[in-house]
């Protein structure tokens, strides 16, 4: 099949990036020629075809119909048997809601009452998207449930598609190659119990939780690592109150996420809206434990073998990452690898294509 997919460019060392990554690759695999259209310059991806989309500089809600206009002139090109879309664009024949519902994510971080203009744009567009697409594929049931109940999407255009993982790129062996020079690096002491916070988007993701929850353990060694992007200043000021601003180290954005898997103890993703983290995917891969949110979409494959699963709350998640403590450590590293094997992107290709097979010529 020749198929079109709209996607912002990525770079390896993000969640949705390397989940979108991952899948253009496995659909080469299948035989597919795959093209790629998105705003700026693209890392080259053998066997994807980039079509960069040229945007002027906008606000960000205008940027958006911007980049919705650009993607249509390339997705009404003949000879396209699939146009998929990861943005919110308004010519495709699937969507796929990696995101979520934006009406979903301001409900749950309070944003419902005063919405800006890029909130209002950004909601008149997901509006459409979901009432006009043919297919649209929601990466969790979670999802799929949310945008059932916020927009009525039936059940005839809803599928269900999880995201695929790489297996060897996170993989339990790395502990052993690169959990110690982790730690050395971060500042680790080897012996201490080392919890980890990965993803951008602070507020939304539960860094507060976190820290709440390494100052509600009773090891007072334990530490709290911190990757991604977001600002840190709130939150190094609560570390500080909480009386544990030494115990936190903050890494930033790296692109080597597989040895931060590999030195820590445990994932903790106490997130207030999530979709679906490849987060969650990555560390089980690495055969890192998780504690996460009941609201996270990565929280339908978490279970007490591999994890577990509380609310928001930091006393919970102190509890949890308490409780996994004193269980043996190869049987949990063991459960949590087990959970993340059945996900790869070859599954994850075989779903997409079950999709595909619905469209036709009458609902394009």
């Amino acid at each position: 099949m020749r198929i079109l997919i709209i996607a912002r460019p990525f770079a390896v060392h993000g969640g949705v990036e390397t989940a979108t990554s991952g899948v253009l690759g496995a659909l080469v695999a299948h035989g597919h020629e795959v093209h790629r259209a998105g705003p700026g310059r693209q890392r080259p991806q053998a066997g994807v075809t980039d079509h960069p989309l040229w945007l002027p500089p906008l606000p960000s809600g205008m940027r958006a119909l911007a980049l919705a206009a650009a993607a249509a002139c390339v997705a009404r090109q003949a000879g396209w048997d699939v146009v998929q879309s990861h943005e919110r664009t308004l010519t495709q024949d699937v969507y796929r809601a990696g995101e979520g519902c934006h009406r979903g994510y301001l409900d749950a971080v309070g944003g419902g009452r005063s919405r800006t203009l890029h909130h209002r744009l950004t909601l008149a567009l997901e509006r459409r998207v979901f009432a006009r697409t043919p297919q649209v594929v929601a990466i969790s049931r979670a999802g799929a449930a949310e945008i059932e109940r916020l927009y009525r999407v039936p059940a005839a255009r809803l599928s269900v598609v999880y995201n695929g993982v790489d297996l060897e790129r996170f993989h339990p062996r790395l502990r052993a190659a690169h959990g110690a020079t982790a730690r050395a690096e971060a500042g680790m002491p080897p012996d201490a119990w080392l919890l980890l916070f990965a993803g951008s988007g602070f507020a939304r993701k539960g860094l507060d939780v976190a820290i709440g929850a390494l100052a509600a353990l009773d090891d007072r060694r334990s530490r709290l690592l911190v990757v991604g992007r977001g600002d840190a200043a709130p939150y190094r000021a609560a570390a500080g109150r909480a009386g544990v601003a030494d115990r936190v180290v903050w890494l930033g954005v790296r692109p080597d996420i597989e040895r931060w898997y590999a030195a820590a103890d445990v994932l903790v993703l106490p997130t207030r809206y999530e979709p679906f983290g490849n987060v969650h995917l990555e560390a089980l891969a690495t055969g890192l434990p998780v504690v996460t949110s009941r609201v996270a979409g990565g929280a339908e494959i978490v279970d007490a073998g591999c994890g577990a699963v509380v609310n928001p709350d930091a006393a919970e998640v102190a509890a949890a990452v308490a409780g996994l403590r004193e269980r043996p450590t190869a049987e949990v590293r063991a459960g949590a690898r087990a959970a993340a094997e059945p996900f790869t992107f070859e599954r994850q290709v075989a779903a997409l294509e079950a999709v595909y097979k619905r469209i036709d010529g009458r609902n394009r």
